[in-house]
């Protein structure tokens, strides 16, 4: 029986599913689980390699090896390989359990219990049991730890090691997302012996210390990320030896690498190569969908784009359609509302046409001209990323918006964007719930999570906004649940704090002799069972 299979026979939750009062989710098959967590096929693998090497190329470096602080999917791809989650989502979305192996919800929804796997240990040899799994996740909602991804946990109240196999998270208020939420990178387990070790405090991680597949070995910071196989491993042994991270800011250098054979796999090569790549017999292509949307966040309490209609000018400046056709090679979707459409809770709102002219009449009713303004964007973080921000700028200089782009390395681009009257009046930015939940998409909007308490790098904050948000949050009814976020998603769009720009796919380009490669829902690849073919 497939993972897939197992999942679905134990009546898992789906990411839009309400909470089950009193309802048992069971294990799957223990082998099908060990088979899942490492994504590797029941059949035709190889023997593990005593020396092989598979290596990875990414568009940017760490902002931090610390699970609760880091802030975007590619950092948490690389950190999956050594840390664990108590559940995790399957290709299609659906809950499957991980370090748990099944778990129930109280009749009131307010205790959430989870049964935990046995036999697990920590890479430094601890054992894995309910007391590291309410360290753990305290960390998530102490308030000592910085946690800028970590709006979907704040309805834990309390984490119970009831035994040493048995974990209750006690809640707030019945929280629909939270199992999902639990499955994001953030609520990884590590072992609360490390954490006072290898440079490591309770509330900075530099050395995460796991229960995965691969255990960190070293980070050298704009370079490499290297992790190790782990021998003793709980699950099923992958079949590479060492994993290697490179970090390659240039699209067209991590495609050559690809191509020379020093890299196996990159993520997001240059979509003006992607035909000739998936016509190359040596190289496969993996185009996979995405949670992902992408936008150009706007400070929203700095004039003049403070004003409503200077950032529906702004919207209405940029020619998606086009940027979409000539700059992103058809690569992306225009988005219709402030969700992507694989969340739960969507609704299509509609769109900002192209229209210079109207554009500048927002601007003069507004009272501005002559505006010049500040555009950062990241190099190597999103497809085409600088080179769609510098297109946007020549939209907005024909209706006399004087747009300076800037650009640099992650992780001072990440500390950049969250100061308020920071160096930047606009952003590039992508955001991909983790969870597939529309609350967690609210995130970037709600005035809880404006930076240091989030990341709503457009220092964004509306009373209808956060009221419908809270509500939807608390809402265990489908239908008017989504009643309420679809208003929410309506404001958003006429209140404008981003330029609306596209949902984003995750694509990978890889060494046609590899198996095993595959991905989550989630903007997430699944490479720890890759293994070669020939």
């Amino acid at each position: 029986m497939s993972m897939a299979q197992a999942a679905m026979s134990a009546d898992p939750l789906l990411p839009r599913s309400r909470m089950r009062p009193a309802a048992t989710l069971l294990a799957a098959a223990a082998v099908a689980a060990m088979a899942a967590s490492t994504g590797a096929a029941a059949q035709g693998m190889p023997a593990p390699s005593p020396n092989a090497t598979l290596t990875i190329g990414i568009g940017v470096d760490l902002d931090t090896v610390d699970p609760a602080q880091q802030t975007t999917t590619t950092v948490q791809n690389v950190l999956d390989y050594g840390l664990q989650t108590l559940v995790a989502f399957d290709t299609q979305g659906k809950i499957e359990p991980l370090l748990a192996t099944s778990w129930s919800t109280s009749k009131d929804g307010l205790t959430l219990t989870f049964n935990l796997r046995q036999g697990v240990k920590f890479h430094d040899g601890t054992p894995f049991n309910a007391e590291a799994v309410a360290a753990s996740l305290e960390r998530l909602i102490g308030g000592k730890v910085k946690v800028p991804i970590g709006a979907g946990f704040r309805t834990m109240k309390s984490i119970e090691a009831v035994n040493p196999t048995t974990v209750a998270i006690h809640l707030k208020n019945p929280d629909p997302n939270l199992l999902p939420n639990l499955s994001t990178t953030m609520a990884s387990v590590f072992s609360p012996t490390s954490a006072t070790k290898d440079g490591n405090s309770p509330t900075n991680i530099v050395h995460p210390v796991g229960t995965g597949p691969y255990q960190f070995t070293r980070w050298t910071k704009g370079s490499e990320v290297v992790y190790t196989r782990v021998e003793d491993y709980w699950g099923k042994k992958p079949y590479y030896k060492t994993v290697s991270f490179k970090v390659i800011p240039e699209a067209n250098s991590r495609e050559a690498g690809l191509l020379s054979g020093q890299i196996d796999i990159v993520m997001n090569p240059p979509v003006t190569d992607l035909a000739a790549l998936s016509a190359n017999a040596a190289v496969k292509v993996l185009k996979a969908p995405s949670d992902r949307s992408v936008f150009v966040a706007i400070d929203t309490t700095k004039p003049p784009f403070n004003n409503e209609k200077v950032r529906q000018a702004l919207n209405y400046a940029v020619d998606k359609s086009s940027l979409v056709k000539n700059v992103m090679f058809d690569a992306v979707n225009v988005m219709d509302s402030p969700f992507p459409s694989s969340l739960s809770g969507y609704c299509k709102v509609g769109n900002y046409d192209y229209n210079p002219d109207k554009a500048k009449q927002l601007l003069a009713e507004a009272g501005v001209k002559d505006l010049k303004l500040t555009l950062a964007a990241p190099t190597g973080r999103y497809i085409q990323d600088i080179q769609f921000a510098q297109a946007i700028s020549g939209f907005l200089r024909k209706v006399g918006i004087d747009a300076a782009v800037r650009t640099m390395d992650w992780p001072t681009y990440v500390s950049a964007i969250q100061q308020k009257n920071g160096p930047f009046d606009m952003h590039v930015l992508g955001w991909a719930p983790g969870a597939l939940d529309g609350p967690t998409q609210l995130q970037m909007f709600t005035g809880s999570t404006i930076p240091p308490k989030g990341l709503n790098t457009s220092f964004f904050s509306d009373p209808t906004v956060d009221k419908l948000t809270a509500e939807a949050a608390l809402n265990l009814d489908d239908a008017s649940r989504n009643q309420q976020l679809c208003q929410v998603q309506k404001t958003l769009w006429q209140q404008a704090p981003w330029i609306y720009l596209w949902s984003q796919t995750l694509v990978l380009a890889y060494n046609a002799k590899l198996a095993g490669v595959s991905y989550l829902p989630n903007e997430k690849f699944v490479t720890t069972g890759v293994y070669p073919t020939r």
